[in-house]
């Protein structure tokens, strides 16, 4: 019997990711994107990215997305599992450390 299974080390889907939007949102927009960066590229879209904590926190992004009327272009994960990055970078989907 075959069949897909899904992953079962959860942590794999986590790490820095590079969501690409229509448009160039102006600076105000990164309160909305939990400590996100935005980055406007030369192709008229914005680029929202930085490390997301699971699946979960993505996927909240990408309905916040889609409840402000933003037209999606891509979703890239762009790098390695937040567990390999520093402690205090705060993560989409994780209270920011206090000090």
């Amino acid at each position: 019997m075959s069949g897909t299974r899904g992953s079962t080390n959860d942590r794999r889907e986590a790490g820095r990711y590079e969501i690409r939007v229509k448009g160039h949102l102006d600076a105000r927009w990164a309160a909305s994107f939990d400590g996100l960066g935005l980055t406007h590229a030369s192709d008229g879209t914005t680029v929202i990215h930085g490390p997301v904590a699971d699946q979960a926190a993505l996927h909240g992004l990408l309905q916040r997305l889609r409840d402000l009327g933003l037209p999606l272009v891509s979703v890239t994960q762009a790098g390695p599992d937040p567990a390999e990055m520093p402690a205090d970078e705060p993560r989409l989907g994780e209270p920011a450390p206090s000090h």
